[in-house]
């Protein structure tokens, strides 16, 4: 335990940065690098502005060593004591005012060593204010400690010269044990925190970051903190070692300690009552209120964390929000939602467009001695109320989980599924395309939804909101070869034959001519998948043979509809010709990187170029990722071609004009379907009787809800499929 000790008076403002840290510069060499010297300067006080200070009961070690500028009026600082050098800007007989709050502009009751001061700032009982530059018009009202130390290193997961390497903050995300830790930094993104945390085999990959990252930053000692111009920051208890951002709002926070909080005029950030957050970066644009509590984290931009929310050596997307609940070591992608009481997410990769219902506990336990696992999920992912999952388990885009206790490791491999516990009959059951076929509303709304909520002003985190796109797509064509192989085994199991010397393609076989050319006969037989949960008990599929041409229409849907928009855009562009360019290599495997859809060559390429040394700085790393999502329409409009090659090319071979009228007119007839089945969606709760048992009439449930035709997606999705089945038309 540290003891205390006495020194010398004069310590408390000498001897900022230790002797031997400081290689021939004056202790304020960086403090001079960091200050904005206002309009013509500083000058020392005169005899009657000394007098006057001292009259207002202020007290200087040295008055030579406080500056000021020529617009000072030392009437409006009273019953300060000045430390050490501290240089103040223009002061004025003027109010400042933020929503209610009006305080003059001036500096009282407060003990400031060695600070740098702006123009038009009030500062009002700040007990104890060390080594801090100020911006202009900020307000400082009521702080106990404000405060930057020689070693601050402002949340970054680096070390000062002659720090020890354990002193270094790491971020442990996806796993408790730590072997996925990477070093968080002020302008992280998840695509940076994927690449590092993912790619653990890669020796290259993990010395090249960790080397870029402590590069990124000096290591030398004596940086203060700073306060960007516009703050308000009151009523607080403990900001040590802390950089604040322009036009940030903090009232109330407990402590704030080792952390960067980024913020603009454009996206300003706010931080309220009780907040706890040590070791951390905020984004811009982020809310933190009412008693949060964060270590150890990584906060994209246009965040919120409210109501109690522990966030704990987790990375959070950006869009994002959490309240209520607990997230232990997690790499979050953005857009995810988490509320109410009772949901903890451990020790997971949860990729983004996410939601977690009350009570949900996703990796709370384990099955074995073994430390606890991983959980993987993609995009969509939502697990359903109460719902308990356990490590290790990974999860196909947009899968729902029904309310269950589910009791075994779970590998869902189909998308856009209901995962259920049947325990009456002790199954596992998935129905695959569920959404597709009873919720079509909420499926269709995913993806202006995301969009309508991404307020961001600066994108730099690139983010695919597209429902169907090369990951969820290549996961429906794998989906559907595994449903006819379970298929083709169900079908040779009914009618007694052997299938243990057949291959997957000859199972596909059987069951691809049964679901094309008897669907009758296919939906009466019992499917049953494998490998996806580590059990003894059968996994049975519901709907196999709907869901199999539920796929088969998503992915001819988001093949012809890339095609036909790049045509659109295109005048004079010949089917013949666009088919040539797109007939290429088929990229299979596709990398949510944070958001941001890779194909799997283009991520080999980014960590061959880091490993050998052509990205040497997370700018050139994220000017790649800018690259990369540049030509990212073309290598989507590829997959979508791709995609309908693999539905099509064994019947046809190529694509000729007659098959592409086919494709658009059976289009026309998807968006067709996916606009009457998003009214009929939406049409259930008005019919429901439950919810129609608690208004008194007709009327009184339309003054609530409003009217069904009235119901904005709707009209949206209405509008949509006229102009899709119009531009469809228009190229048959």
């Amino acid at each position: 335990m540290d003891k205390v000790t006495i020194l010398s008076y004069d310590r408390i403002y000498k001897n900022f940065i230790d002797d031997k840290y400081l290689h021939g510069y004056d202790e304020n060499h960086f403090r001079d690098q960091q200050v904005k010297r206002p309009e013509g300067g500083w000058r020392h006080l005169s005899s009657g502005e000394v007098e006057d200070l001292v009259k207002n009961a202020n007290t200087a070690t040295n008055w030579d060593d406080i500056w000021v500028t020529d617009d000072f009026d030392a009437s409006m600082v009273k019953n300060n004591r000045f430390f050490g050098m501290v240089r103040i800007g223009r002061i004025r007989n003027e109010i400042l005012q933020y929503h209610d709050l009006r305080i003059p502009v001036g500096i009282t009751g407060s003990s400031i060593v060695s600070c740098d001061i702006g123009d038009d700032v009030a500062i009002h009982d700040v007990h104890y204010m060390a080594n801090y530059i100020v911006g202009d018009r900020c307000i400082l009202f009521n702080i106990q400690e404000l405060s930057t130390t020689d070693h601050s290193k402002f949340g970054n997961g680096i070390i000062k010269e002659g720090e020890p390497e354990e002193v270094r903050v790491w971020l442990e995300v996806m796993n408790e044990v730590g072997g996925r830790g990477i070093l968080p930094f002020d302008g992280m993104i998840t695509s940076d925190a994927y690449l590092w945390a993912k790619y653990r085999d890669d020796k290259k990959l993990q010395e090249r970051l960790f080397e870029i990252t402590q590069n990124s930053f000096d290591n030398r000692r004596g940086y203060y903190g700073t306060i960007g111009e516009g703050c308000v920051i009151k009523n607080c208890w403990i900001l040590k070692d802390a950089k604040i951002g322009p036009c940030t709002y903090i009232k109330g926070a407990s402590k704030l300690k080792n952390i960067t909080i980024n913020s603009s005029e454009a996206e300003p950030t706010q931080i309220g009552e009780g907040v706890i957050l040590v070791n951390g970066i905020t984004g811009y644009g982020c809310r933190i209120f009412y008693s949060v509590v964060g270590t150890r984290f990584l906060l994209g931009d246009n965040c919120n964390l409210k109501y109690g929310a522990r966030l704990l050596n987790s990375v959070l997307g950006d869009n994002s929000t959490i309240s209520c609940c607990e997230v232990l070591n997690n790499l979050i992608f953005p857009s995810h939602e988490q509320h109410h009481n009772n949901s903890f997410l451990i020790s997971a990769c949860v990729m983004g467009q996410s939601n977690m219902a009350a009570g949900a506990t996703v990796g709370s336990n384990h099955n074995s001695r073994a430390t606890d696992g991983e959980i993987v999920a993609n995009r969509g992912f939502w697990p359903g109320l109460c719902s308990s999952v356990k490590h290790s388990s990974k999860f196909a885009s947009f899968t729902l989980l029904s309310k269950a206790d589910y009791p075994n490791e779970l590998n869902i491999m189909l998308p856009f599924s209901l995962v259920s516990n049947d325990t009456a009959h002790d199954e596992l059951h998935v129905m695959p395309a569920y959404w597709w076929m009873y919720n079509m509303y909420a499926i269709a709304r995913n993806t202006s939804k995301y969009q309508k909520r991404d307020k961001r002003k600066r994108r730099i985190q690139h983010i695919e909101f597209e429902t169907f796109a090369p990951d969820t797509m290549e996961e429906a064509i794998e989906a559907r070869k595994l449903l006819e192989a379970w298929t083709g085994k169900a079908l040779l199991r009914a009618q007694g034959d052997s299938c243990d010397n057949l291959s997957m393609e000859e199972l596909r076989m059987v069951g691809r001519k049964l679901l094309n050319n008897d669907p009758e006969a296919a939906k009466r037989l019992e499917v049953f998948g494998e490998n996806m949960e580590h059990g003894k008990r059968k996994v049975r599929i519901l709907k196999h043979c709907e869901a199999y041409h539920a796929y088969g229409d998503m992915l001819l849907y988001y093949g012809v509809q890339n095609m036909v928009k790049y045509m659109d855009e295109h005048p004079g562009i010949t089917l013949e010709s666009l088919c040539d360019t797109l007939r290429s290599k088929e990229q299979r495997e596709w990398v949510n990187l944070g958001g941001q859809l890779v194909n799997g060559d283009d991520v080999d390429t980014l960590r061959h170029d880091i490993n050998h040394g052509i990205l040497n700085t997370w700018t050139d790393i994220h000017r790649r990722y800018d690259e990369i999502w540049e030509r990212y329409p073309l290598e989507k409009l590829r997959h979508a071609f791709s995609s309908l090659r693999f539905l099509y090319h064994e019947k046809y071979g190529i694509m000729t004009q007659e098959l592409w009228v086919k494709l658009l007119q059976k289009a026309s007839d998807v968006q067709q379907f996916i606009c009457d089945q998003v009214y009929l969606s939406r049409k259930k709760d008005y019919d429901n009787p439950f919810r129609n048992a608690t208004f008194r009439n007709e009327e009184e449930k339309i003054a609530v809800i409003g009217e069904l035709e009235e119901v904005s997606f709707v009209k949206q999705i209405r509008e949509e499929t006229e102009r899709y089945i119009q531009l469809f038309r228009k190229f048959m």
